[in-house]
């Protein structure tokens, strides 16, 4: 389906992509070339994708880069990526 042309808001998944990638990353962090955003967006990106949850999957990652552990019971481990912007858990060893 195409998009009508000059409506910023007819693409639901464009605009909300762009607005929480604006609001997590380009609000916080200070780009220094076209390099850096490539960089940063890719590894954003990753993260969206692999890790974060979506309601639309029932708080599942729509592509999970392992299965889905349960972290009630026991240790979790913190990565931190892009300095510290975003944090990823999953199950310590």
């Amino acid at each position: 389906m195409k998009i009508p042309p000059r409506c910023p808001r007819a693409n639901c998944y464009a605009e909300r992509f762009v607005f929480t990638a604006r609001s997590e990353l380009t609000d916080r962090m200070l780009i220094l070339s076209q390099r850096h955003l490539d960089a940063v967006l890719a590894e954003y990106i990753q993260h969206c994708n692999g890790q974060r949850p979506h309601r639309s999957r029932e708080l599942r990652p729509s592509r999970p880069t392992h299965p889905a552990a349960n972290l009630s019971f026991q240790r979790v481990q913190r990565q931190r990526l892009l300095g510290g912007l975003l944090n990823e858990y999953e199950r310590a060893a």
